[in-house]
């Protein structure tokens, strides 16, 4: 045989340049019983969850796919359908701190037909399922030989004898001998598969080297404790003055062991005054003289603190000379991160210089993923839903604002996007005045915390708010494992209800 002829095959993961070789697959695989895949549902399930899409190649084609979740399984339980494992098939309900890996797809070429490629493919999922440390994989699987049987028995009879081997079923009899054993009857799992009646079985393979996650050290927490600091505009003398007010609240509330601290936007502007006489964008400008140093003790101050610090925002001033509005992750790990203002209001943009920044960012924490937007941003609701779509449970939002009004804007936003994004918002804003300085003459606020709204949440939807006008925090516990079950289990399900069908959302910037 010839090289050009000769197969090789290869194991890799899947990737967006491999849809026409699966579209062409499953079609072919599914002709009688559904449509080929296609292109936008693999697209998300690949940024979703790159590592459990798996393919086999030949020669550089693919041949063989499986796709797989990972899902908290107490969730659904041993009844629940292919429609509410995949969200509807948006993938809302994977969830990199489940439990199991849920294979949703498996096809191999019907040419490639007896080169055992299926059983590659599950010994890739188990491989990731070890390597990921899940109890095992579940899988939905169907039984397509029933509809033989369905006139003279009931599909559990079926499913025994399959299991006996006294009858053969093309998929059921493979899962078996790959190790899986029958869990449960799924009813009306795929309506649309003929020919197993729209049934399915319910099938495990288990781990035996999974390890219980009970570690103390190190696991990311299920329940946060969040501090919130409305901070007072006041004059300060020095630098050093101002820091030493700012390690004070990170020091009264690492006492009560918070997890997060978050500061107001551009809550440092109070230096601002060391520059009077400059014109506003000038002086904003100098003032960014500061921000290097400032990251640098917070940083500090997360490691001796134990806390991550989010510190408000300041002004940055980069090396393409212009000047943005950035808030600071400061991990108690020693590590940091930032993101930039995306929307500049019409004043910031006229009085300072502002300009926007071009990345939207979701931080990994030990507290879970979550995202920062300042100020305006968060009256753009496209940029929380992607925040979400990449897995956030709880945004923080410093701001500033003058006036009620402005306050308010912000505060209807930010508990709008805590109910149509199922998530935890903190806002934090700044009280008091700066005389004599250009600008900043008030600040309206009145910090708070915002749920989702449904039956496990408070009955406003408000898990805390500070008094309007003083100078205070709010430490407030906030339970992630709620925002699993409303996604999931809600009374309505905003995060996952969305009509892709209709309509979709894309971040261009990338």
């Amino acid at each position: 045989m010839s090289n050009d002829t000769e197969h090789k095959l290869k194991v890799r993961h899947l990737n967006i340049d491999d849809y026409a070789s699966l579209r062409d697959i499953s079609g072919r695989v599914y002709k009688e019983v559904a449509a080929p895949w296609e292109k936008e549902p693999i697209s998300r399930l690949i940024q979703t969850f790159p590592e459990g899409q798996v393919c086999i190649e030949d020669n550089g084609k693919p041949v063989a796919i499986a796709l797989s979740l990972i899902v908290n399984f107490n969730l659904f339980g041993d009844n629940h359908s292919y429609e509410q494992i995949t969200g509807g098939g948006k993938y809302t309900t994977h969830d990199s701190e489940g439990d199991y890996l849920y294979g949703i797809e498996i096809f191999v070429d019907p040419d490639y037909q007896g080169m055992r490629l299926g059983r590659r493919l599950y010994d890739a999922r188990k491989e990731l399922a070890e390597n990921l440390n899940l109890k095992g994989i579940l899988i939905g699987g169907r039984i397509p030989g029933y509809h033989k049987y369905s006139s003279e028995m009931l599909p559990q009879k079926y499913i025994l004898k399959v299991k006996d081997r006294e009858l053969f079923d093309p998929v059921l009899t493979f899962q078996i001998s790959n190790d899986f054993h029958v869990r449960n009857l799924l009813d009306n799992y795929w309506p649309e598969d003929h020919h197993s009646r729209g049934h399915a079985v319910l099938l495990e393979w288990i781990n035996i080297y999974y390890q219980k996650k009970t570690k103390l050290i190190g696991r990311t927490k299920s329940i946060a404790r969040i501090g919130v600091v409305q901070w007072q505009m006041r004059r300060f003398n020095s630098f050093d003055d101002f820091m030493q007010q700012v390690e004070f609240f990170v020091d009264t509330v690492s006492d009560y062991k918070s997890d997060i601290i978050l500061f107001p936007e551009l809550f440092n502007a109070p230096l601002i005054h060391t520059y009077e006489g400059n014109n506003p964008a000038e002086a904003m400008r100098q003032l960014a003289g500061y921000t290097e140093d400032l990251r640098q003790a917070m940083v500090e101050m997360a490691l001796g603190y134990n806390i991550n610090i989010i510190t408000g925002s300041v002004p940055e001033l980069r090396d393409d000379g212009k000047l943005y509005n950035v808030s600071y992750l400061c991990r108690r790990d020693g590590t940091w991160d930032y993101q930039s203002k995306l929307h500049i209001t019409p004043d910031e943009e006229k009085h300072w210089g502002f300009t926007g920044g071009h990345d939207l960012k979701v931080f990994d924490t030990d507290v879970g993923k979550i995202g920062i937007l300042i100020c305006y941003d968060v009256e753009f609701p496209e940029l929380a839903r992607l925040q979400v779509l990449k897995g956030l449970k709880m945004l923080f939002v410093p701001f500033w604002t003058d006036t009620q009004n402005g306050y308010l804007r912000v505060r209807r936003c930010a508990q709008a996007r805590a109910i149509e994004n199922e998530c935890f918002v903190a806002i934090s804003g700044s009280v008091g005045n700066i005389p004599k300085v250009e600008t900043m003459g008030i600040q309206y606020s009145q910090s708070a915390i915002f749920t989702p709204s449904d039956f496990s949440f408070p009955h406003d939807a408000i898990a805390s708010e500070a008094t309007p006008g003083i100078e205070t925090t709010l430490i407030t516990d906030l339970d992630l494992d709620l925002v699993k079950e409303i996604r999931s289990q809600g009374s309505v399900r905003n995060a996952s209800s969305r009509r892709t069908d209709l309509y979709e959302l894309k971040w261009l910037a990338e």
